[in-house]
């Protein structure tokens, strides 16, 4: 089963999904290719240039890709393939592409109340006030139509927004 965590910038999706991997080991995380600096922190992630990534992309090396508020991400195939459930932190955007490149998708919506959303940004340090406001004008994001997905309401501890996470990751029970 593949995964895609989506949801708007500090939503706490990352803290999420490290929290799910460490209660649940038999999940594997996709580590995601970005045209960002290594350095730049937050999630952890392949830092490539523009040039680096576009030569990934033409060479096949990526399961998916797409670009988002002027990066490009990639999911690299390698660590996509295989047995096991697969975790990724995805795109809102980038829903429609993925539901077709990977059959079964089942997405999990990570979000917060906005005065929250805007806390954990300024708490970030990495985007000015006026970023942040941009942010929160994307968060009520319209999911893309005909994607199925599970909402997770992360307002609270980061142990019962692990909890909520993990209860979304559950098989489907008919």
């Amino acid at each position: 089963m593949i995964f895609a965590i989506v949801g708007p910038s500090g939503a706490g999706k990352d803290t999420l999904i490290a929290g799910a991997l460490a209660a649940r080991p038999d999940f594997r995380l996709v580590r995601r290719v970005i045209t960002r600096p290594t350095e730049s922190g937050g999630e952890d992630f392949d830092g490539v240039s523009a040039e680096e990534f576009l030569q990934r992309r033409d060479r096949g090396d990526f399961a998916l890709h797409w670009e988002a508020h002027g990066l490009r991400y990639g999911l690299p195939k390698a660590q996509v393939e295989g047995p096991g459930d697969v975790i990724f932190n995805g795109s809102r955007a980038a829903l429609p592409l993925a539901a077709k490149v990977f059959p079964g998708l089942r997405v999990v919506l990570v979000t917060a109340p906005d005065i929250i959303l805007a806390a954990r940004l300024a708490a970030r340090g990495r985007e000015t006030p006026d970023d942040i406001r941009a942010r929160l004008s994307r968060a009520p994001f319209q999911m893309p139509e005909g994607i199925a997905y599970q909402t997770v309401i992360n307002d609270a501890s980061p142990e019962v927004g692990i909890a909520r996470l993990l209860a979304a990751l559950q098989p489907v029970r008919a």
